[in-house]
């Protein structure tokens, strides 16, 4: 709508308005069936806490049914925070341990995805609430069926009342893409074989829908399991399929040999029957097997030495494609089929173009492959069919509790932004719990929500943040006190305006902002502790103390504990991830050269290393897209706009992906020409990649200089060594792809939107 800021429409306060209606009804109906008819206070405090905790703090994302599963699935983990914090409060040092390490594993659940994170806040208000005094184990059942009640109405509320309508799952968007990558595979395999910019538009556009920031977050497969790891994985592998296939060269003459097109055909039939498995139909085995043997085919047509410049061009591309199905077997690794075929026995010679040509193909065969994999796995689990390799699929045979201990991991260290915004808010919420019990803070339970809701990952916002609710609270304060003033002990106003001020305060509170949210939250809990005790309008005045007792502690340890946020730790994991990927590049360009096993294989330390870089710096880019500003300059700093860290990510997933696929097979040694120049030319790769490395995370003596240009067409690349055969072309390729990432990076420049990645890779 004309002149509507942004998240000030229409459509945000419709969106609200659904929500506090289904929000006001829960608390009245349990806040007013324990407090009036059963005469039971405890009870009726808990139920509406609940319901405020896992409704209002919480933002579990999904539609109402989704939201309402969650809930039911968390109601245990609700009981253990109950009784826990309930037999903790006992003494104020077991409270504040107990603060400490429950805080710290609430909000470090945050690395299961974006359901425990948006559930974090909500339980550790559940937690917080039963650890204040007074010490009464009595009350425990009370307080249990309480909790009970109101979450189980809450749920029933979020799954029948506006439930809201299901985005489509990210595994349609995922069967869509590859649909439409079977069509773009299928144009390129038959005359006149290329793509017009519609398709490539299509193309384009389908590999941007599988971006996590244009996927609804409920819909993100973020999770530790095998199920989102396989899903995100496919979303990767068809990006780059679509990508590949967008950019596939022409055929030397226009007209591709007859193993070009076969490989290009079968990985049609396998993009189809991948979209159909995701749509819960059978394995795509058939066609796998079947675009496996193909790939072999033409790796073995074109294994001989490069000859002479016009032998072997258009239709001569696919002799003696007979014999090459043995090299690799129609059972090849899902990570890519069958390693390269060079040295397999003489063969046809091809000029550079045709390899060049040939190595662009093979790299659309192992991307389809990887994603026919990834979808079966995603789709059936442990029972998928199609044959898993090692390394790049290695969670497919992993146990569950495996993959969670992997992904906790992998994250419990003073690098991962995760970690520090745990222990940031664990700390906070046991110096409030130290304060309020060492110096008897009234309500000090709201002293820690204060803490709890305001601290946030960067001290600019965290300030700012404060300062608004502050001025909300005192707002909310002036106006608690002034009903409190007028209504007296008059239970009957305060009965009819609670459900009223609710549904307002739920409406407003979420598109106004901070401000508006405190200050309406504060009239809301008068409304509340006027009907549970007699209440005057100091009441109010414990409500400002309270809030600008956790807002301090909140500004200490938004100060103390990583004020820069995700700033320094994107600069450093970038740049780490950069140094890891120099130095496999280094190590498998120079194995290739060599001949034998190319590089690490699949699982090895230096594989691992940059696999963990890459999820570092996707979980740290992630929390800079939410923060709104970085904090402060220095000379250390990087200036933003310059960088495109999308394309740091994409640097490292390329380096992984390459790597693995050189790596999978031995390979005769290459010819001294063409050694001197793959050794030359991956020197340069990861040279750049370390100049880049200290251009985005200097050191103290480090010269401080604009990112280093970076020519991604540069000669070198062209370079046509005699006798090269088509291992030389796709490690060239591999190569200059890196560069084009390093250039995106130094010049801000994106790229096209299907090639740009997102946070949620599996690790």
């Amino acid at each position: 709508m004309c002149g509507a800021r942004a998240g000030r429409s229409p459509a945000a306060y419709a969106a609200s308005g659904r929500r506090a209606i289904r929000l006001t009804l829960v608390v009245a109906a349990g806040f007013y069936f324990f407090r009036y008819g059963l005469d039971r206070p405890v009870a009726a405090t808990y139920a509406l806490f609940s319901v405020v905790a896992l409704g209002g703090l919480a933002r579990i994302p999904g539609t109402g049914r989704q939201r309402a599963a969650v809930v039911v699935a968390l109601l245990p983990v609700c009981w253990l925070l109950v009784i826990i914090g309930t037999c903790l409060s006992v003494r104020t040092w077991s409270a504040v341990v107990g603060m400490l390490v429950v805080g710290f594993a609430l909000a470090f659940a945050a690395v299961g995805g974006p359901r425990p994170a948006g559930a974090a806040p909500g339980l550790q208000l559940l937690y917080i609430l039963p650890s204040f005094p007074p010490y009464d184990p009595g009350s425990l059942g009370d307080r249990l069926i309480g909790t009970t009640t109101g979450l189980v109405l809450f749920a029933v509320a979020e799954a029948l009342i506006l439930p809201g309508l299901a985005p489509p799952p990210y595994r349609e968007r995922a069967a869509r893409a590859a649909d439409t990558a079977a069509r773009c595979a299928a144009l390129l395999a038959a005359a006149p074989y290329t793509l017009t910019a519609a398709d490539v538009r299509a193309a384009g556009e389908a590999g941007q829908s599988l971006r996590a920031v244009t996927v609804p977050e409920a819909e993100r497969p973020a999770g530790p399991g095998l199920h989102d790891r396989a899903l995100a994985h496919t979303g990767l592998a068809t990006r780059a399929l679509l990508n590949r296939l967008a950019q596939l060269p022409a055929a030397p003459g226009g007209v591709p040999g007859p193993e070009d097109s076969a490989v290009l055909s079968a990985a049609a039939r396998l993009a189809t029957q991948s979209a159909g498995c995701l749509h819960a139909g059978p394995s795509p085995v058939t066609a796998y097997e079947e675009l496996a043997a193909a790939r072999a085919r033409l790796s073995a047509s074109s294994a001989g030495p490069a000859g002479d410049a016009g032998a072997g061009a258009g239709a001569g591309a696919g002799a003696g494609a007979g014999a090459g199905g043995a090299a690799c077997g129609a059972g090849a690794a899902g990570a890519g089929g069958c390693g390269p075929a060079d040295g397999a026995g003489p063969g046809p010679a091809f000029p550079p173009a045709v390899l060049r040509r040939h190595a662009a193909v093979l790299e659309v065969a192992d991307a389809a492959l990887a994603m026919s994999t990834a979808a079966d796995l995603a789709a059936h689990g442990r029972r998928a069919s199609v044959k898993v390799a090692p390394g790049r699929f290695w969670y497919a045979g992993t146990w569950a509790p495996l993959l969670w201990w992997h992904r906790l991991r992998g994250h419990a260290g003073r690098r991962s932004v995760l970690f520090q915004n745990s222990w940031r808010i664990a700390l906070a919420l046991t110096a409030a719990r130290f304060v309020a019990g060492v110096d008897t803070l009234p309500h000090g339970f709201w002293a820690m929500l204060a803490t709890l809701t305001l601290t946030r990952t960067t001290l600019d916002e965290t300030w700012h943040t404060i300062r608004r609710a502050l001025a909300g609270t005192l707002a909310g304060a002036l106006v608690a006190a002034a009903l409190l003033t007028l209504a007296g002990t008059d239970t009957v106003v305060y009965v009819v305006v609670l459900p009223v001020w609710m549904l307002f305060g739920f409406t407003v509170g979420p598109v106004k902002g901070i401000g508006w949210a405190q200050g309406l939250f504060t009239v809301l809990v008068a409304l509340i502790f006027a009907q549970l005790a007699p209440a005057t309008w100091q009441l109010a005045e414990v409500r400002v103390l309270d809030v600008l007792v956790g807002s301090a502690i909140g500004a200490v340890f938004g100060l103390l504990a990583w004020p820069r946020g995700a700033h320094d730790e994107l600069r450093f994991a970038a740049a780490s991830l950069l140094r890891r990927a120099a130095e496999i590049v280094v190590a498998t360009s120079a194995s290739v050269a060599q001949g034998g096993a190319s590089g690490a294989p699949p699982g090895t330390p230096g594989h691992r290393s940059l696999r963990h870089a890459v999820v570092l710096a996707e979980s740290a880019y992630a929390q800079f897209q939410s923060e709104p500003t970085p904090f402060g300059g220095g000379r250390r700093a990087v200036a933003m706009p310059e960088v495109d860290w999308q394309a740091t990510l994409m640097a490292g997933h390329h380096t992984l992906w390459g790597s693995e696929r050189l790596s999978q097979a031995a390979h005769p040694r290459l010819g001294a020409a063409a050694a001197g120049s793959l050794d030359a030319l991956g020197d340069r790769v990861a040279g750049r990649m370390l100049q880049v490395s200290a251009a985005l995370d200097p050191g103290g003596d480090t010269p401080t200089a604009p990112l280093p240009f970076i020519d991604p067409a540069s000669p070198a690349f062209a370079a046509e060594p005699p006798g090269a055969p088509r291992l030389y072309y796709a490690t060239v390729s591999w190569l200059e792809s890196l560069t084009r990432d390093l250039a995106r990076i130094a010049h801000s420049d994106p790229g096209p939107a299907h090639d740009r990645p997102d946070a949620g890779t599996p690790e």
